[in-house]
Formats: C-alpha cells, structure tokens, sequence
C-alpha cells in the first residue's frame, strides 16, 4: 500500500513539474468551439493565439481522454528543453523551419546539433521518445495531434 502511495506521489508531483515548465512556455487559449451540430471549422484568423498565448487548442483537451489538436507558434529563439510525453504526438510544421534533436543524444541540450525540419513537414513522436525542438531565426508554427492524457517530464540536466 505504502509503495502504491509513494508512486502516485511521485507521478503527481511528476505531473505538477511537468505543467509548470510548459505553462511557462506554452500559455494556450481554446479558440475554436463546435457549432449547435458539433461541426468545427476553424478559420486561419480563429487559429492564431490572442495577445500573451503561444498555442490554441482547435479540438479536445490534451491533459483529458480523447484526441486532441493544438497549434504552437514559437518566436525566434523559443523552444523546449530535453523531455518526452507518454502519448504519440503527430506533428506538422505549418510555418518556418523547426530545429529539433530526439534520441538518446537529446538528454543533453545541445541547439547547434539539432535538425531542421521545413515547412510541410509530418513528425511522429513515440511515447517516450526524448526530443526537445526550437526555432531558430523565424517565427515557426507546428500543429500538434494525439490522444489525451499526455503527460509530459523534463529530462533533468
């Protein structure tokens, strides 16, 4: 029982560390809303982030059951640490060229050693597969797709 307990402490704690580093970074707004039929169409004007968001949430709720759908845009210089999520993630580069690093090389922080990736290109992130991406010198927006919950653990450095 005690050991059951510890565990959960541990994940929840995991959890909390994991939502404060990425609401750091990644303060999300839900823009788009189904209509009366559950139809969702969101316009290029509705999927922009308002003022002081980096992502919109199109469809669902990443840290609840379900699938979901979310865009990010990253500034110049903006990016993730070394981490990796518990939940595939399907990714394409809407705008701009995405640096990203994975593998077990990505547990140390190395922005010079990382890949880039063009516009229009699909990214499939297993579950726990440490990564961590950036832009570099332009404005990059990735839409991002999976199933929730997703919990997500910096690796520590």
């Amino acid at each position: 029982m005690r050991n059951t307990r510890t565990k959960r402490t541990i994940i929840w704690l995991s959890c909390l560390l994991g939502m404060a580093f990425f609401s750091v970074q990644f303060v999300s707004a839900q823009i788009v809303q189904p209509d009366e039929l559950g139809f969702i169409i969101g316009q290029p004007e509705d999927l922009t982030p308002p003022e002081g968001a980096r992502s919109v949430t199109i469809l669902g709720n990443p840290s609840e059951p379900g699938p979901y759908v979310i865009r990010i845009t990253f500034p110049p210089g903006a990016g993730s640490r070394p981490h990796f999520h518990s939940t595939a993630r399907y990714i394409t580069v809407i705008k701009g060229t995405w640096y990203t690093s994975w593998g077990p090389e990505s547990d140390v922080y190395d922005p010079d050693n990382m890949l880039a990736i063009k516009e229009g290109t699909f990214v499939f992130q297993p579950p726990g597969g440490h990564h961590y991406d950036m832009a570099k010198d332009e404005e990059v927006i990735v839409q991002i797709m999976g199933m929730g919950p997703v919990v997500t653990t910096s690796i520590p450095q």
